[in-house]
């Protein structure tokens, strides 16, 4: 049974946090929520490339820092940032956002340059991602789409990378749900998979149902 939820205006609390990771690079930091300030005082690594060229994805994460429901988790050497992790509320072109849930994210991107992949960096994002206790006020979710891996730099296969994804995410929690989306229904590798906090309501549950289905009858 899930709590029953009594949802007001969502404040958005951002408890920073920070840990270090060893890696065979040497040590690196990762922490954060970090404010616009602080992601604007670093680098981005030239391979954060995966969605536009760095310098571009930089004053994105920027932008996304400066959001009330915006966060970045940042994994730096130095002030060189190597991988990142993004959430703030769906894109509001996709059905996850009709609803306008107040207390549901989206794990929109997470991004680690290929030296520092196999070392448990993407791992160590989500977990201090996860550390405050104000994450289990959230349903966060995440839609995880064959086309945006790097199938080609990690060697994989599509189901390879699913699987490794998979782990990487019920690390902290995540499970797969079921949804009649199509731009997930369109491949067999594709998935829906979210996170239910604690304090997260039935209510909020209810809701998200909904999104996952519009058309019951095929189920």
């Amino acid at each position: 049974m899930y709590p029953i939820s009594v949802v007001l205006k969502m404040i958005h609390i951002k408890m920073f946090y920070s840990d270090q990771l060893e890696t065979k690079h040497g040590t690196v930091i990762v922490e954060g929520p970090v404010t616009p300030e602080q992601i604007a005082s670093y680098t981005l690594h030239e391979d954060l490339k995966a969605f536009r060229p760095a310098h571009l994805q930089h004053k994105a994460l920027i932008d996304i820092a400066s959001l009330e429901d915006g966060r970045i988790i940042v994994m730096r050497q130095g002030t060189l940032v190597v991988g990142y992790v993004t959430f703030l509320y769906p894109d509001p072109l996709e059905r996850w956002a009709e609803d306008k849930i107040d207390n549901m994210i989206e794990l929109g991107a997470i991004e680690v340059i290929p030296s520092y992949r196999g070392s448990g960096a993407g791992k160590k994002l989500l977990q201090v991602s996860f550390m405050g206790p104000e994450m289990e006020d959230y349903l966060v979710i995440t839609t995880e789409y064959y086309w945006h891996w790097d199938l080609k730099g990690s060697g994989l296969s599509v189901w390879d990378y699913r699987k490794m994804m998979e782990r990487m995410m019920k690390s902290v929690g995540f499970e797969s749900f079921a949804t009649d989306d199509p731009e997930i229904t369109s491949h067999p590798a594709n998935c829906l998979m979210a996170r239910i906090g604690k304090r997260v309501g039935t209510d909020t549950m209810e809701r998200f149902d909904r999104l996952r289905f519009r058309s019951r009858f095929m189920y």
